[in-house]
């Protein structure tokens, strides 16, 4: 089944590892993968190596080719991400991107784990513009982040403040979707998945999306440790990050209202005691 499901596919760029395997009919086995919300995902493997095949068959039809190359100068870099094999589109049309298996999802947390999750993020941050491995798009905040606001009118109300009485910085490659389910782990090495909001951005948001969302799903403590490494190497200040937090909660609020988001027995809580925290927000937005 996997074997035909490889060899179907329409492969725009390939590496020679896949296409010997693919050529020598390799591929044995296969099952699928926990998924987001965009697209379906695979393991399959060969008797010598394991990989993650990634087709996104749903309604988000990204650029799999940037992704591709993204991850393949960044791999090349040494930054913490899975090696790319190959990307095409399946029978249907879906673009579908192949990459090394790197581990499985990050389990349970702790401080140590936390630290380094953060450090791994501010260190792509901190990427120098000679060293950006291609060329990155920019594209307009509010409309790439925040689709559809415009029919919440009291989270727009709230967000376009914080936006225009922040100097926004796109400026430094971003991850765009930084979160516990995009992190791999393997023989206690990371590596950070899912590049398809990959973008110049502002590296303040960037950071207060993967902090809220520790809050929202994890607890206030695991929260207050995460966010203290960005404060702790002056890559931001309090004020700052406390603005863009609020930012990044009125996008989880708003996707809430429009997508079937993952809830957990705490999460009602958690959202409740960081909105009572946040003096740009309030409790009646949820």
């Amino acid at each position: 089944m996997y074997q035909e499901l490889m060899s179907s596919i329409l492969w725009k760029e390939i590496s020679d590892e896949l296409a010997t395997a693919i050529e020598q009919n390799r591929f044995l086995h296969g099952a699928p993968m926990e998924a987001g919300l965009e697209a379906e995902v695979f393991k399959v493997g060969t008797a010598e190596s394991a990989y993650v095949l990634k087709v996104w068959n749903r309604a988000s039809k990204p650029d799999v080719g940037f992704q591709y190359h993204l991850l393949k100068a960044l791999h090349h870099r040494g930054i913490a991400v899975s090696r790319p094999l190959g990307w095409g589109f399946d029978g249907k049309d879906n673009p579908v991107l192949l990459t090394a298996y790197s581990g499985v999802a990050i389990g349970k947390v702790n401080k140590k784990k936390l630290i380094e999750i953060a450090g791994l993020l501010a260190g792509i941050h901190l990427l120098p513009k000679e060293s950006w491995p291609i060329e990155l798009p920019r594209y307009d905040f509010v409309d790439y982040f925040f689709p559809g606001i415009e029919e919440h009118p009291d989270l727009e109300e709230r967000l376009l403040p914080l936006v225009r009485s922040t100097n926004m910085e796109q400026s430094c490659l971003i991850h765009g979707d930084y979160n516990l389910g995009n992190l791999l782990e393997a023989g206690g090495e990371y590596s950070i998945i899912d590049w398809t909001n990959g973008q110049l951005g502002d590296p303040r948001y960037d950071a207060a999306w993967s902090i809220i969302l520790i809050g929202i799903y994890l607890n206030e403590r695991y929260c207050s440790i995460y966010r203290s490494v960005f404060l702790a190497a002056s890559l931001y200040s309090q004020e700052e990050l406390e603005k863009f937090e609020a930012m990044a909660f009125i996008r989880w609020i708003l996707l809430n209202r429009t997508t079937n988001l993952p809830r957990q027995k705490n999460t009602a809580e958690n959202v409740r005691d960081l909105l009572l925290k946040n003096k740009y927000l309030s409790i009646e937005l949820v």
